[in-house]
């Protein structure tokens, strides 16, 4: 298993370029099974679970072809087999998202329940519920989603108990080639809805209201082949940026977007960085000062996003003052905080708020990563404390953040990846 390595106390700074957004790629690379024509995605990220998403479409019998430009040329006319099985399943969630295209062109799927990280319920029954309003018939046995429909799925209006991610795009997905209108109320408003929503529109899909908490998708027959290209990564922007501001310093992060972190930036000056941004580019500059204490609380977007959490909370820990963390959206959230303290931060929580009261400096300490953004908080901490650092189970890291050792090294970090003993 490998570790990373970090001797922290750098200043960082420079530039580097943003990746493809991981959580857009994902149901994007689902929903070229909607179409027979061959469909060519640009700037996905080279990531696990995109390997992994790649390994399931062929299992699927999708033909993938990674073309001169490094994008990928899906052909989902070639599909054969209608079941997403366990072993590709349960080492990430976004595999449920194959139900809905699957259902929609096919009239069957059969789908494992998904994996991914371990932080709290993430219940599957809105995807189903959703499916069932627009008359699939849908049977959970044996570990296994297995969803049928004998004629063509039919329109629907659709209300959502809670606000889900996976369980609006896998909906909107399917019902763009039901027949008739879907309305999709208390839909997820996320930019990744939102450029889902743009590649079905590239494909000849009639998707309006996406960025709102109403959709309208109006059915059409049939979707045709086309060019897109992924948005980029928010999250990996915004954990850049705080890590960067952590350390003091400033950066230019290029192929990335302002309009997409609002929440974030805002938070960033309030901590006490400058923030300037031009149409693909942000740079924060810290000048050296210690950060402002910022109170965070979680919320679906356009609020400030649970994948951000962890890393204020590294944040915070260094910061002049006492702040307040309250974790919303996600149970077992927190859960990194206990590594945090091990470097000497001083963190209280209770239930889903942590109490932070910041200190001059951290100290390295061995830690163990726990899920993918709780070990990105892990790496800030690291960075910013004296002394080394050695951060363990770090695939959780490898899912979400390309080369993460590699840019911080741009960015003038000492860390490493090294195999364990």
């Amino acid at each position: 298993m490998e570790k990373l390595v970090i001797k922290g106390g750098k200043t960082l700074g420079g530039e580097i370029r943003i990746s493809g957004a991981k959580n857009s790629a994902l149901p994007i690379m689902a929903a070229t099974l909607l179409c027979d024509e061959p469909v060519v995605i640009h700037n996905l990220p080279h990531l696990h679970d995109i390997t992994t998403m790649n390994e399931l479409l062929r299992c699927l019998g999708v033909e993938l072809v990674i073309n001169e430009k490094l994008a990928v040329e899906v052909h989902g006319g070639t599909i054969n087999n209608f079941i997403a099985p366990y072993e590709l399943v349960k080492t990430m969630r976004a595999s449920i998202l194959v139900l809905g295209p699957m259902l929609a062109k096919n009239g069957k799927a059969r789908v494992s329940f998904p994996g991914g990280c371990a932080i709290g319920s993430r219940p599957v029954d809105l995807h189903i519920k959703g499916l069932e309003a627009l008359g699939a018939d849908v049977i959970v046995e044996e570990g296994y989603i297995e969803a049928t429909c004998k004629t063509r799925l039919k329109g629907a209006h659709v209300f959502f108990d809670t606000v889900t991610v996976g369980g609006t795009e896998n909906l909107m997905m399917a019902a763009t080639l039901a027949q008739g209108q879907t309305v999709i109320e208390n839909a997820a408003r996320e930019p990744e809805v939102v450029d889902l929503a743009n590649f079905l529109n590239a494909m000849g899909a009639d998707v309006q209201g996406a960025g709102s908490n109403t959709m309208t998708i109006n059915g059409v027959e049939r979707l045709h082949g086309c060019e897109y290209t992924v948005m980029p990564d928010r999250i990996e922007t915004g954990t850049y940026l705080v890590a960067v501001a952590a350390t003091g310093g400033k950066v230019k992060l290029k192929d990335t977007r302002a309009d997409i972190l609002e929440a974030v930036l805002l938070k960033l000056q309030e901590a006490g960085a400058e923030i300037e941004s031009g149409d693909n580019w942000i740079s924060l500059d810290m000048k050296g000062k210690r950060p402002k204490p910022v109170d965070i609380t979680t919320s679906p977007y356009p609020g400030f996003p649970t994948d951000m959490q962890a890393q204020f909370t590294a944040l915070n820990t260094i910061a002049d003052g006492t702040s307040k963390v309250v974790e919303t959206v996600f149970e077992n959230r927190l859960i990194q905080t206990h590594e945090m303290n091990r470097m000497g931060a001083n963190i209280s929580v209770s239930g889903n708020t942590a109490l932070v009261k910041g200190i001059e400096s951290l100290n390295g300490a061995p830690v163990m990563a726990s899920d993918l953004r709780a070990s990105a908080s892990l790496v800030i901490a690291g960075l910013m404390a004296g002394g080394e650092t050695v951060i363990d189970r770090i695939y959780h890291i490898d899912r979400g953040y390309e080369q993460v050792e590699e840019k911080l090294r741009l960015l003038g970090a000492d860390i490493e990846r090294v195999q364990s003993r």
